[in-house]
């Protein structure tokens, strides 16, 4: 079973059938989302796909032909619905995976929002979309104005004349501090550490160390850090010139908001009408709660895409696996591992 249908989900589908595993004969593709698209169907309209940074065609099919000026959500939408289409994927939406408990036989029991199913092999590819970070500061119940997180993020217009406070360190952050600033009264940018910014080309070494710090965490049983966190942000031109408008001037994280904006511990305060909360995202996992994969640590202990605890579940889109290109990869992996677990022989589930 797969469970999840953005990128992580999609090439291990892909990687599945490659390797003689027919869908709904010997495995299922569950996705809780109504249409394909995965998370980027949720992104922000201003979003569009020439403003996307690393996007990896899945695997078999490149996607070509994009139109640069359109939303990515429509783009890239578009393009997970023919792939499920060209290849057959029958992906089942939408259904909310509930919990994953230890069954009967040595199989897996998944309680969805349809139904239950059993399974020998799990690959989880739930992403993060749906468990937004909300940090806790002092008084955020006090302040009047609108507070949102990037997942609620509708797009710069609805900010216009407002002073807006953007908190986070990532290019999730930086995109939309310089779309408001465009239409805003006035915009603060606040994080918790000085941003690190790089120039330069970011080469296959430079990837190859960055994943193989998240790698590292991951194997310590350690929840996986951002990306951004371990390759810092790059430096665009358009991130040139809002440094020289003094849009990109980041200042430390605040003590407290106040009733009318946020206070820090020297005294100073700014006034604000707003607070987009650009904190990111955690994995969502919750439903793998019952089989007490998690460490000490906090994170789930990954070995390739195996969780140590338990062989029968492959975590992809998780951790190193975290981004287009490796979720492709760990897609390809997962596969490999569980065609083993199974003695290659494929069964229903």
């Amino acid at each position: 079973m797969v469970v999840g249908a953005g990128q992580a989900g999609l090439s291990s589908a892909y990687h599945l059938r490659r390797n003689g595993f027919e869908p709904e004969r010997d495995f299922v593709v569950l996705d809780r989302a109504p249409r394909p698209g995965g998370a980027w169907q949720h992104r922000w309209p201003t979003l569009t796909y020439g403003r996307v940074h690393g996007m990896h065609a899945l695997p078999g099919m490149p996607l070509t032909g994009a139109d640069d000026a359109r939303p990515s959500s429509e783009v890239i939408g578009g393009y997970f619905a023919d792939y499920e289409d060209a290849f057959g994927l029958r992906v089942r939406r939408p259904i909310v995976v509930r919990a994953v408990r230890e069954g009967d036989g040595g199989r897996l029991r998944v309680e969805t929002s349809q139904g239950v199913w059993s399974t020998r092999a799990l690959i989880n590819a739930t992403g993060t979309w749906d468990r937004p970070f909300w940090p806790r500061y002092p008084g955020q119940e006090l302040f009047r104005g609108r507070q949102l997180h990037t997942a609620q993020y509708p797009g710069p217009e609805e900010f216009a004349g407002q002073r807006v406070m953007v908190v986070g360190g990532g290019t999730s952050a930086v995109q939309h501090l310089l779309e408001i600033a465009e239409v805003a009264a006035a915009t603060t940018w606040v994080t918790r550490r000085p941003p690190v910014f790089r120039t330069g080309p970011f080469d296959e070494t430079h990837g190859r160390d960055a994943v193989a710090l998240v790698e590292e965490r991951v194997r310590r049983g350690l929840p996986p850090q951002s990306v951004v966190s371990v390759t810092g942000l790059p430096m665009t031109e358009a991130m040139r010139r809002a440094e020289e408008a003094g849009v990109l001037r980041p200042l430390p994280m605040f003590d407290r908001l106040t009733p009318t904006g946020a206070a820090w511990a020297d005294g100073t305060e700014t006034a604000a009408d707003a607070v987009l909360w650009a904190t990111g995202f955690r994995a969502a996992l919750d439903h793998l709660a019952p089989l007490h994969l998690r460490e000490p640590g906090g994170g789930i202990r990954v070995e390739g895409t195996r969780a140590v605890r338990d062989p029968r579940v492959h975590l992809v889109g998780y951790g190193p696996s975290a981004s287009t290109i490796g979720a492709n990869r760990a897609g390809r992996e997962a596969v490999r591992e569980i065609r083993k677990l199974l003695e290659f022989s494929p069964a229903p589930g």
